[in-house]
């Protein structure tokens, strides 16, 4: 802009050289935009806008030389079949729920309900049922190997499994500290689920009722899913039984399908956010904790077998310990004479 000369200079300068001297445009214009709908041809101009195209060197016929580009026309689309708007406004892109009906039942010449499953096509169900056949010949072939190498005998962590049940539960975040909690999950750790609902109850610490929320919850998920406190059909009640705990407390067996918790652990949780204000301005962040409790769950049945085993094994190295003066063994290449 520095460089462009004022407009009373440039026309005194012009006016001693007699030449046109025009100055720069150093605006922009914005270009016109024409109506699309205008009709071919010829289009009637006035006599200011015939001189207008004569000086500036435009066109006479009224022809826009370019037009610009405009978005395209704008396409509503359609709702589809399962709208429930369909019939009010037709503009479906398929059948209506009602339409689809009639088809229905005009295909199936009155049937009602789903296809049985003979007049399926197997090939879909096989698709949904078993993706992968490799995969399953090579679990099964897995399998089958397993079982001869083993001669058919099951490990004792499978026999376990199959004879006895355990049911696992982790708690939400509870709003406390390891610190807090940790003496209530040992409080309840070897005991009933009953008697550790009870002990929560009248607890009088603030944590006691989360924990008595979280074991009730678990109670019922052990029983509901794993079937864990249910008595057996066709069984006889069970004779009480006295067992030694491994912590050398006895305790009497009634049934052996109560429930008790043989673990009970903390886990420790995020922390969260708080603000402390103190004086002059001042504000100090807190830390709240929160922790998190895991019960697992298991029958009396796990610790009857756990007490015999433990029997079993003293008894055994009881044995060892014997002193025996000769070896219980056949006597062998008897001879009449002694051998020094």
């Amino acid at each position: 802009m520095g460089a462009v000369l004022p407009y009373g200079q440039l026309v005194r300068s012009a006016a001693r050289t007699h030449v046109a001297c025009v100055p720069r445009r150093t605006l922009t214009t914005t270009p016109i935009r024409y109506n699309q709908n205008a009709q071919p041809g010829p289009q009637k101009t006035s006599f200011l806008s015939s001189m207008k195209n004569w000086v500036l060197g435009g066109n006479s016929d009224g022809k826009p030389r370019a037009r610009t580009p405009t978005a395209p026309k704008r396409e509503e689309g359609a709702l589809g079949s399962s709208s429930i708007f369909a019939e009010d406004l037709g503009n479906t892109s398929g059948p209506t729920p009602s339409r689809k009906k009639e088809q229905n039942k005009q295909g199936q010449a009155g049937a009602e309900g789903p296809l049985p499953l003979e007049k399926r096509n197997k090939d879909y169900l096989q698709l949904g049922l078993n993706p992968n056949p490799k995969a399953q010949l090579r679990w099964e072939k897995k399998m089958v190997i397993r079982e001869i190498r083993k001669r058919g005998r099951l490990s004792k962590a499978v026999q376990i499994k199959r004879t006895e049940r355990e049911s696992l539960s982790k708690s939400h975040w509870f709003k406390t500290s390891v610190k807090k909690l940790g003496p209530l999950a040992r409080q309840i750790a070897g005991k009933n689920i009953d008697e550790a609902i009870l002990q929560m109850r009248f607890s009088k610490k603030k944590a006691a009722q989360d924990v008595l929320g979280h074991l009730e919850h678990a109670k019922n998920v052990a029983m509901v899913r794993a079937g864990m406190g249910l008595p057996e059909e066709g069984a006889e009640p069970a004779k009480p039984l006295t067992v030694v705990l491994k912590s050398g407390e006895r305790k009497t067996v009634t049934d052996p399908t109560n429930i008790f918790i043989e673990q009970a652990w903390v886990n420790r949780g995020p922390y969260g956010f708080g603000m402390d204000h103190r004086a002059r301005g001042q504000i100090n962040r807190l830390r709240p904790p929160s922790t998190g409790l895991s019960v697992m769950l298991k029958e009396e049945k796990t610790r009857i077998r756990e007490w015999e085993e433990r029997e079993a094994t003293a008894l055994r190295k009881r044995k060892e310990q014997l002193w025996v003066q000769l070896p219980d063994r056949k006597i062998s290449a008897q001879n009449q004479y002694y051998s020094w």
